[in-house]
C-alpha cells in the first residue's frame, strides 16, 4: 500500500463504527508517531506501537490482508525516517497538515508523537523534567498537544514572554528537535550489554 493510500485507509478506519479505532486518525498523526519511535529513548517492538496506532490486532502481522498492507506501509515509513535521520538529518521533513488558510497545522503530527510518548512515558521522563535543559527539545512538540480532556499539555504559566512568536513558529523547530532527541537518546538505545 502506498503511503498516501495509507492516509485514506486510516481516515476510513477512524470513521468506521464497526472496527477498532486507530489512535492515529490521519497520515500526519501517524508520521509524528513514527518519528517518535525512531527518535525515542528505546527500541520498541512494532506490535507495541503499530497495533494501537492503526487499530489492528497483532495477528494482522501474520496475514496478507489490507491491514497487513497498512502495517507494511507504516514500517516502510519508519525505515524511511530512520534512514533520513541517520544519513541526512537536515533533510528530515515532518508531514504536517495545512489549515484551510494554507498555514501549517502541526497539531496532528505532534499528537501522534505524543501518543507514542504516552505508550512508554516513564522512558521519556528524563526529557519531561522541566528543570533540565534538554526539556526544551520537547517544547515545540508539546506546545501543540492537548490531553484527553482537551487542555494544553504545557500549562499556561509555561507560556511566558515571547509566546506569540513561539506560537507562530514552534513548528519550524520540530525537524531539528527530532534529530536532537535522537542524538540525546542514542547512548541509551545502543548501549552495550555487559
Amino acid at each position: 500500500m502506498p503511503f498516501d493510500r495509507l492516509g485514506l485507509w486510516i481516515s476510513e478506519r477512524a470513521r468506521s463504527t464497526s472496527l477498532r479505532r486507530p489512535q492515529a486518525t490521519s497520515l500526519s498523526m501517524l508520521d509524528g508517531a513514527v518519528a517518535a519511535v525512531v527518535a525515542g529513548p528505546i527500541s520498541m517492538n512494532p506490535e507495541e506501537w503499530v497495533c494501537p496506532l492503526l487499530g489492528v490486532d497483532a495477528d494482522a502481522f501474520n496475514h496478507d490482508t489490507e491491514e497487513f498492507s497498512a502495517i507494511a506501509a507504516t514500517l516502510m515509513r519508519h525505515n524511511a525516517i530512520s534512514n533520513t535521520l541517520s544519513t541526512k538529518p537536515e533533510s528530515f521533513e515532518p508531514l504536517f497538515e495545512r489549515k484551510p488558510d494554507g498555514e501549517i497545522d502541526a497539531q496532528p503530527w505532534c499528537m501522534g508523537f505524543y501518543a507514542v510518548m504516552n505508550l512508554r512515558l516513564l522512558t521519556w521522563s528524563r526529557l519531561m523534567n522541566p528543570n533540565i535543559i534538554e526539556h526544551r527539545l520537547l517544547l515545540p512538540i508539546l506546545f501543540h498537544c492537548v490531553d484527553p480532556s482537551g487542555r494544553p499539555v504545557l500549562a499556561p504559566e509555561r507560556r511566558g514572554p515571547g509566546t506569540r512568536s513561539f506560537t507562530q513558529n514552534a513548528w519550524r523547530d520540530i525537524p531539528a528537535v527530532v534529530e536532537a532527541m535522537r542524538q540525546f537518546w542514542m547512548p541509551n538505545r545502543y548501549q552495550k550489554k555487559v
